[in-house]
């Protein structure tokens, strides 16, 4: 019984089914450039939108909200796609919650064919701090409510998302 129970805690449910769909990305230089730019407390923008990736994906399939799985991961996985340090002054045009999602948009339009559910997911994932850009498909506004439940979480835990950071790296190295 003991060993099931360190079985069971040391797995991540829905891994494979995940990086099935997000390693082909995960796996890029260029979203791997995602690494240098700090995000929330002690994490990376990479270790963030690994984050939201995973629990949309997780919470889509609970819930049995969407349908485009693929999208889905792939739009949150570059939702903060903008390589830049937003801690830095002067690093953006503008504030960084208003700006930094057009900005995310243009740089992933410009490294990765995107379709449009990626487009809206990439580009409307500020919702509800930007009331002009409302989420139209299910798949953005999972990413919506996830990214903000994970901004809370990773303002308030020193080491969140480790065994799935974990995982990940084992698994895609």
């Amino acid at each position: 019984m003991q060993q099931l129970k360190q079985t069971k805690s040391s797995t991540i449910q829905y891994g494979p089914r995940f990086l099935q769909l997000a390693a082909p990305l995960l796996r890029d230089a260029r979203v791997r450039r995602m690494k240098q730019f700090p995000h929330h407390r002690n994490l990376t923008c990479y270790d963030h939108s690994l984050a939201v990736a995973y629990y949309s994906m997780v919470w889509s399939a609970r819930l049995g909200l969407c349908r485009d799985r693929r999208s889905l991961i792939r739009g949150a996985l570059l939702h903060d796609y903008f390589l830049y340090d937003w801690h830095v002054p002067g690093s953006c045009e503008g504030l960084h919650g208003f700006s930094h999602a057009a900005c995310a948009l243009q740089n992933a339009a410009a490294d990765f064919p995107l379709n449009r559910l990626e487009r809206e997911i990439i580009r409307r994932h500020m919702f509800p701090l930007n009331l002009m850009r409302p989420p139209r498909h299910m798949e953005t506004a999972m990413v919506c409510v996830v990214d903000k439940v994970c901004a809370v979480y990773e303002g308030l835990c020193t080491n969140p998302h480790r065994k799935l950071l974990a995982y990940c790296d084992n698994h895609l190295n």
